[in-house]
């Protein structure tokens, strides 16, 4: 029988769920139950943040110096759990067991190092002139976080939040629970004070509803589809909470006619079959020059050649299969309605499972050609390994068809020319944009234009997302000018004068 769990990380202690329902953990490999975990409530739901609204003050005071002492723990109780950690993921995920060690889990600790120390470094208070402004902790952050890459993306809200000052509920996908009372050990063996960090497992119609619409919760932090997006928008502008988002793309990869075919595909195709194209960043669509389309299509098929299929705790896997049977049928769904719709022409895979993988959510890297880029397959977010080759005639119409889409979240330019790379990029409404083959920057912010988000994540910005900024006009001393409207001045106002004014 796989594991029971019937409890949630609330004030500093495991509590049991009042949950009756129950939500069945599966293995996207093996189709079985992994664990199964309570279908939290909004009880659960309020207790945590209710824990969280009593250990503010308190940590908000903690001087900055033992906060990031206390964080820096954390991050020593991760490391010491990362091959559990990237087991879980594995297990939960479906994420290649050498991919799980070196991103999911890696990333994940360089990125929560990264972000207590910019937290340890950043001015939180600054003069202006006679202002003192100071920026201090928001209050209750509900950080609600998914399930493609999910504790690179749990470690990229959470710990920049409880470096600011706020406390935290944290619901983790319902599809991918377990790294998250792993992490929740961490904390505990970290000893911060109870209420500071909280998890609640449950789905997001129930436990992030009751989360966003919180009365004491003051911040809510989301990474998801942009639909999530939209409801958790509705429902925090009720009490005009501060909301920050992180949603979905359709980036493009764009070649310019100079630029080396066979090296800019290959590193297309590598990034877009990352975690199996579940990924908010993936290069879905690779742009360019119609003269060439045969070729990348070519190389492209040819990369894919290179990389295996298979459970994911084989060495030897490069892709795992996706994370559940709805992930299946809608990746399905999409390259049916690509090779039926019209607008795409289907040059490799298809729907369906890979040939000799019965059993687990696995599915074909797949390659559409001479996509018109307004069919669905050209505007829509897959979230699998589908590529689609898009055919352009002229920079300007490369730079309309990139920036054609609802979405504005990642993209890269390749160029033999760099100063040209980068003036393209400078073209695109995108939040991220690398130019020929430029690396992650966890220190640069990260976020999205147009649907793909609101706000930013990582570095100063990420920290920022959870601070508020106040102004404190200090006095000037005695017959200091006063700058700005009052009311009455400094002196006793005359009867004459009060009059005036109050008309």
């Amino acid at each position: 029988m796989p594991p029971r769990y019937d409890d949630q990380w609330i004030d500093g202690a495991w509590v049991v769920s009042d949950a009756e329902g129950r939500l069945v953990v599966t293995d996207p490999a093996t189709e079985r139950p992994l664990a199964t975990v309570p279908a939290g409530t909004a009880r659960d739901a309020d207790l945590a943040a209710r824990a969280a609204a009593a250990a503010f003050a308190g940590w908000a005071a903690t001087p900055l110096k033992e906060r990031a002492g206390l964080l820096r723990r954390v991050v020593g109780a991760m490391e010491a759990r990362a091959d559990r950690f990237a087991e879980v993921i594995t297990a939960e995920v479906g994420a290649p067991t050498r991919m799980a060690r070196q991103t999911h889990v890696g990333l994940s600790l360089g990125m929560a190092a990264h972000c207590v120390e910019t937290a340890a470094s950043y001015a939180f208070e600054e003069r202006i002139g006679h202002s003192l402004v100071v920026r201090e902790a928001a209050g209750v952050a509900a950080c609600i976080t998914p399930w493609n890459t999910p504790l690179l993306l749990t470690v990229q809200k959470i710990l920049p939040a409880l470096a600011a000052g706020c406390t935290v509920v944290h619901k983790p996908s319902e599809i991918t629970p377990l790294h998250a009372r792993l992490l929740a050990e961490a904390f505990a063996e970290a000893d911060l004070p109870p209420g500071v960090f909280n998890m609640v497992v449950g789905t997001g119609p129930t436990v992030g509803t009751a989360l966003v619409t919180h009365p004491l919760v003051d911040v809510v932090s989301l990474t998801g589809s942009t639909r999530a997006g939209r409801e958790v928008s509705a429902l925090g502008a009720d009490r005009v909470k501060r909301v920050h988002l992180e949603l979905g793309g359709k980036n493009a990869s764009l070649l310019l006619d100079d630029a080396d075919l066979a090296a800019s595909v290959a590193a297309t195709v590598d990034q877009m079959l990352f975690n199996t194209g579940q990924t908010c960043l993936q290069w879905s669509r690779l742009l360019v020059p119609r003269a060439r389309q045969d070729e990348a299509v070519q190389l492209a098929g040819a990369a894919m050649d290179g990389y295996v299929t298979g459970d994911p705790r084989d060495p030897a896997t490069d892709l795992g299969p996706l994370v559940s049977a709805a992930a299946h049928a809608r990746v399905c769904a999409y390259v049916r309605r690509g090779a039926e719709e019209g607008g795409a022409r289907l040059v490799r895979g298809g729907p369906g499972r890979p040939e000799g993988l019965a059993t687990g959510y696995y599915v074909r890297p797949t390659i559409f050609a001479d996509v018109d880029p307004l069919t669905t397959i050209g505007q829509e977010e897959i979230f699998g390994p589908v590529l689609c080759v898009i055919p352009y005639d002229d920079e300007e119409q490369a730079v309309r068809i990139v920036n054609g889409t609802r979405y504005g979240l990642h993209g890269a330019v390749w160029s033999a020319d760099d100063a040209r790379a980068e003036r393209v990029a400078r073209r695109f409404r995108s939040g991220l944009v690398d130019v020929n083959g430029g690396q992650f920057n966890p220190a640069a912010p990260f976020g999205g234009f147009k649907q793909s988000g609101i706000g930013r994540e990582c570095g100063a910005a990420g920290l920022e997302a959870f601070l508020e900024t106040k102004s404190m006009q200090l006095p000037q001393g005695r017959g200091g000018q006063v700058v700005g409207p009052r009311l009455r001045s400094t002196a006793a106002a005359r009867p004459a004068d009060t009059e005036r004014n109050e008309r």
